[in-house]
């Protein structure tokens, strides 16, 4: 466990907040005669100070002739309790808002994964709004007996297929009608909407549809809202971001976290934490699970919708020694912009 911040000396913060700063910056363990030039100390003194921090679990020695570099501990210290942090620069202030505005919404979140990106050299990550599929038609095409493809053509133009397997007995005439039905009766609706209609019109028996025909429609419509609604929409951009000049020393964990970043549910559930929080959620390393074996940092913020509810998540994926002071502000003030231009 890491000494509360009220336990470190001034000499100790001062000393820390130096090699965390000299190791974001160059990726490598830092050494006391680095140090030298910007504190009043020699450096068994600084070496002294450093051996008291390493004892604390905030510095770590990786080898007996290298310097040292934080632990997972230390940076949390540092984010949380060191690190001064303000808004981005007036020029990437300027790019995020540029990129985002006047732009349809997919477009604008597309712009702003992109803009993140490149501006923190990380992969940016954007959890969309949920929005419910609306009906447009439904049609069925026979493929063998018992069995039928579903065509669901949604209001924005997507189309799914599905196989189904049919009742006994269902007709090819009967699953016409019922798309038909559907199509001219229900378009429009949410899935969850035209299943409540339709299993309505199956109790009611108003419409002259065949009764197994249309529950098999109802249940697939359920179905479908259930797996649309517990399916992630998560743009992630940037990813060659992460393999650079200092990640040629660790491919493994580079490689590692490429897989990761190709598991999506993961990554949503994991970014769907930082929807309560006031502003930036910051994740170091192991403290998530999913990122734990590559050793790699969040940071996601919320942004909300025109009612001022949270409709999604923005934020970066990069290893643990992101520069927090720069990158932390420009999530937040992305995702401050991104509330903005849908209020």
């Amino acid at each position: 466990m890491s000494a509360p911040i009220p336990e470190l000396t001034d000499r100790m913060r001062q000393i820390f907040g130096l090699v965390v700063e000299a190791y974001i910056d160059r990726g490598a363990p830092i050494g006391s005669k680095m140090l030298t030039g910007s504190v009043s100390l020699s450096p068994a003194s600084i070496r002294g100070v450093m051996q008291d921090l390493e004892e604390l679990g905030l510095l770590s020695h990786p080898h007996t002739s290298a310097g040292r570099m934080p632990t997972e501990t230390g940076l949390r210290l540092f984010v949380d309790g060191i690190m001064q942090s303000a808004l981005p620069n007036p020029a990437d202030q300027a790019t995020i808002e540029r990129q985002i505005r006047d732009r349809p919404i997919e477009e604008a979140l597309e712009a702003a994964t992109a803009t993140l990106s490149g501006l923190s050299a990380c992969a940016g990550v954007v959890l969309t709004p949920k929005q419910e599929l609306r009906l447009r038609q439904l049609s069925f095409v026979p493929l063998s007996p018992g069995r039928a493809l579903a065509v669901l053509v949604g209001a924005d133009g997507s189309v799914e297929n599905r196989v189904v397997d049919l009742p006994a007995g269902t007709s090819t005439v009967a699953l016409a009608e019922v798309g038909n039905y559907v199509s001219s009766r229900l378009a429009g609706l949410t899935l969850a909407q035209a299943e409540t209609r339709l299993r309505a019109e199956i109790t009611e028996r108003r419409e002259a549809i065949d009764a197994a025909a249309a529950e098999l429609v109802a249940s697939g419509l359920a179905s479908w809202s259930r797996d649309a609604a517990q399916r992630p929409v998560l743009i992630v951009r940037g990813q060659a971001n992460l393999i650079d000049e200092a990640a040629a020393a660790d491919l493994e964990r580079v490689r590692k976290l490429l897989e990761e970043l190709e598991d999506r549910q993961e990554i949503a559930q994991l970014l769907e934490q930082a929807r309560e929080a006031e502003g930036c959620r910051i994740f170091i390393g192991s403290e998530n699970r999913m990122f734990a074996l590559s050793g790699s940092s969040v940071i996601a913020a919320p942004y909300r919708g025109s009612d001022g509810a949270v409709v999604g998540v923005v934020g970066v994926i990069g290893p643990t020694r992101l520069n927090y002071a720069r990158v932390v502000p420009m999530v937040d003030f992305t995702a401050q912009a991104l509330t903005r231009w849908m209020a």
